[in-house]
């Protein structure tokens, strides 16, 4: 893969790329993507992830039927709301705060981000933040933890069911990981991972649609749990599949992200994903996004 280089472009816009905290390394990208085509590498992978997804995804569908069907509205609300939440957790918090420092939150704050994103049950949040910043700064080379060039299934899912690449480990090692895990808040999280997952993801979900309007246990547990959480986590890969093959690239035309508006419906955000790696420390794609078009881009930068 050859990474073109986009024509036209006012010099302060390298400059202000560049400046970016997470930019893309292209010369790094193009030496990666090299190496990674010499390396002996053997896929592996984890059967116990593949059962585990195949289990929700089976749960997810009778929570479907479920929703349409069964559950009272209460619940179908409820657990729209809580797909809302959580997508916020992940996109206001792990995402914007902690990978990017794109902005700065008060204690109250990073507690109420922290368990939204735990609502959400993606890895926690240095975890999340490491794979994150390993994804910009060596987008789709194997030291990208869902590199495209690897397929679409591969890069919206895939990437969970087998063992991570050794450039992954290797290059992961060079980033500074030091402001994460100097935070108290998200080492609680990461102490206490499992409990809080076991008690925000999938019990209180349930429990409260039970208690406070009698819905049936069960149907709470698989449409305000299962079929939630696992709509939430498509929604979030669609950002690492959709997001990076069908779109346009009007800000930087070297790098595979695209603009996609259908995954910021789903994602409640980020589909404005070619803006996002071109400027990644701002705190929303909205955010400059007429100003910094008019000041650094002709209107006629190529594709």
């Amino acid at each position: 893969m050859t990474i073109p280089t986009a024509q036209g472009r006012k010099p302060q816009a390298d400059k202000l790329i560049s400046s970016q905290f997470l930019a893309a390394e292209l010369d790094e990208i193009e030496t990666l993507l090299k190496e990674g085509e010499k390396l002996p590498y053997k896929q592996e992978i984890v059967w116990r992830n593949v059962i585990l997804f195949a289990a929700l995804h089976l749960g997810a569908l009778i929570g479907l039927y479920q929703l349409i069907f069964v559950a009272k509205w209460a619940t179908v609300f409820w657990s729209f709301f809580l797909h809302v939440v959580g997508a916020i957790g992940v996109t206001a918090g792990a995402h914007r705060l902690w990978s990017h420092r794109a902005y700065k939150a008060n204690l109250p704050y990073r507690i109420l981000l922290m368990l939204m994103d735990t609502t959400a049950f993606q890895n926690d949040i240095i975890e999340w933040a490491r794979d994150h910043r390993c994804h910009h700064k060596w987008t789709d080379t194997h030291a990208d933890p869902h590199n495209t060039n690897r397929g679409f299934f591969f890069s919206h899912m895939g990437w969970l069911l087998v063992k991570k690449h050794p450039q992954i480990k290797e290059q992961g090692k060079k980033l500074d990981l030091s402001d994460l895990f100097s935070d108290p808040v998200l080492v609680f999280q990461r102490k206490y991972y499992l409990p809080m997952v076991i008690l925000f993801c999938f019990l209180l979900p349930a429990a409260i649609p039970v208690r406070f309007w009698g819905e049936s246990p069960l149907v709470a547990f698989y449409t305000a749990s299962l079929f939630r959480y696992c709509f939430l986590l498509h929604a979030t890969w669609f950002i690492n599949s959709v997001a990076h093959m069908f779109g346009y690239r009007p800000y930087d035309s070297r790098i595979t992200p695209v603009e996609s508006v259908w995954t910021s419906v789903a994602a409640v955000g980020e589909g404005g994903h070619n803006f996002h790696h071109t400027f990644p420390q701002q705190k929303s794609d909205k955010a400059q996004l007429k100003s910094c078009n008019q000041k650094l881009f002709p209107p006629n930068i190529p594709e």
